[in-house]
């Protein structure tokens, strides 16, 4: 067996129990789905909000789609000035037969460019 870690993010229109819930669930039902797991694959789930998402804590959706074995923690996404707003983060990791298993992150509603804004280091600043 090979534990290994999927990440993934999506983003709320508002802070509405339901609005949240309902993107969550979408959330974590895409990242089983576009990498063929179950929930007896998932060893751990931590989520990250951003500071405006108050209304509910984003593992609940995990609950409500039966993953109730699985250790879940949400967290307060860090604050950073020009941060994309209303955003939910995960990183899941999993337990695999093989470690030669091609993973997709899942990324939604806006958070594909999260990671385009990262400018490459210099070599000679490596």
């Amino acid at each position: 067996m090979t534990v290994r870690a999927i990440r993934g993010a999506t983003r709320v229109d508002r802070d509405d129990r339901d609005h949240v819930l309902l993107r969550s669930r979408e959330l974590v039902r895409a990242f089983l789905a576009e990498n063929g797991l179950g929930s007896k694959d998932v060893v751990s789930m931590l989520f990250s909000a951003t500071a405006d998402i108050r209304s509910v804590a984003p593992a609940l959706a995990a609950r409500q789609l039966g993953l109730h074995d699985v250790a879940l923690l949400c967290v307060q996404e860090m604050a950073v000035d020009g941060a994309m707003p209303g955003v939910i983060r995960f990183m899941a990791h999993v337990d695999l037969d093989s470690p030669d298993v091609s993973l997709r992150n899942v990324y939604l509603h806006g958070t594909e460019t999260l990671r385009q804004d990262i400018p490459p280091v210099p070599q000679d600043e490596l």
